[in-house]
């Protein structure tokens, strides 16, 4: 059965423990397409929001930043990781070097922290049938192994954080601190009152811990 043809499973919540994210290859191009539908996630975004000028993603929403998208895994670029409860699809985590996200650089309250170099967290979708089953602390934990295994030492992101009070979804797609707190990440800037700064920084053999992590808050 194809990404294009399979039905989404009935009751994801019931596989709590079956949590897995893998990165978002060339072969897995199909799963990333099915998860994000025909909205590309948000509003034709395609995780392309980062990455791109308002203009350039103005001009690209919807098939554009899909074939933006579609580019970079192709080539390689593994641009984020995919979750997946009882074998379908069911969430994404965007990241990769600071560098690839132009927006940062322009952003007041995402602005770099110091000169060092670091891997950001930047954007999370979670299919409405598999939210608030830790889909996206389990997607944060594997987003920190994969950057330390390719030589990151600090890990990024931009969360809300919404003192308690309860958002849409549509709101959180930088994800929420709790999360990142769970994954073991801590805040190190504040510039404004809801979106904190957070780093998860690698320690040698540590780098693996936070996916225990979130394999354990996954079956929790």
């Amino acid at each position: 059965m194809t990404a294009s043809t399979r039905s989404r499973p009935a009751a994801p919540r019931a596989a709590k423990g079956a949590v897995r994210c893998l990165p978002a290859t060339p072969s897995r191009w199909r799963d990333v397409e099915w998860l994000f539908g025909p909205r590309g996630a948000c509003a034709g975004c395609w995780c392309m929001w980062p990455r791109l000028s308002g203009a350039e993603f103005r001009r690209g929403r919807g098939a554009g930043n899909k074939r933006a998208l579609r580019r970079l895994v192709a080539g390689g670029a593994t641009p984020g990781m995919i979750a997946y409860l009882g074998g379908e699809p069911v969430g994404w985590c965007g990241l990769a070097p600071r560098e690839q996200y132009p927006r940062l650089e322009r952003s007041r309250v995402m602005a770099r922290v110091d000169d060092q170099p670091v891997w950001s967290v930047v954007c999370f979708f979670v299919d409405r049938s598999a939210r608030r089953s830790g889909v996206t602390t389990a997607l944060l934990g594997a987003a920190v192994a994969h950057a330390a295994k390719r030589g990151a030492r600090i890990i990024e992101g931009y969360p809300l954080d919404a003192g308690g009070k309860r958002l849409a979804d549509t709101f959180a797609w930088f994800g929420l601190a709790g999360a990142f707190e769970s994954a073991g990440f801590r805040e190190v800037a504040r510039r404004s009152a809801t979106r904190p700064v957070m780093r998860y920084v690698v320690r040698g053999p540590r780098a693996t811990l936070p996916a225990a992590r979130a394999r354990a808050a996954a079956r929790g």
